[in-house]
């Protein structure tokens, strides 16, 4: 019989689907910029995505940095049987955090972005603190 998952490997789930949508979005955006062609061809002379475009590739370069980081600490706050308050609110953090970074970069609110990348930050960093207490 099948046991439910953890809420912290749902809401790593939900970090996927995070990444997935944050990455169509970007290529879509760039796709629009740069045209068809640029995209079916061999990218050898890179064309620089500019406003919107440039942020969504920026905003998911950066979920790219995060996302390893936040799974690892998901992953081995699990395995050592380490999970709580503190592992599922961190990771709340995050993916709400994660989910709200491109729409704000999108948008150009500069600090408010920066609040939001910070608090998913924190998110990560109460999961690795569980592990350590």
């Amino acid at each position: 019989m099948m046991t439910a998952a953890a809420l912290e490997l749902q809401l790593l789930a939900a970090a996927v689907v995070v990444g997935l949508v944050q990455f169509l979005w970007a290529t879509l955006a760039a796709r629009g910029q740069q045209g068809l062609t640029y995209g079916r061809g061999p990218r050898d002379q890179p064309i620089k995505l500019t406003g919107a475009a440039g942020r969504l590739e920026r905003s998911y370069a950066n979920f790219l940095e995060t996302f390893p980081l936040h799974a690892a600490a998901v992953i081995i706050a699990y395995l050592a049987a380490k999970l709580g308050d503190l592992t599922l609110w961190g990771s709340v953090l995050y993916v709400a955090a994660r989910a709200l970074h491109p729409i704000l970069y999108v948008i150009a609110i500069p600090f408010l972005r920066s609040l939001v990348w910070f608090i998913g930050f924190c998110g990560t960093l109460a999961v690795v603190a569980a592990i350590f207490l």
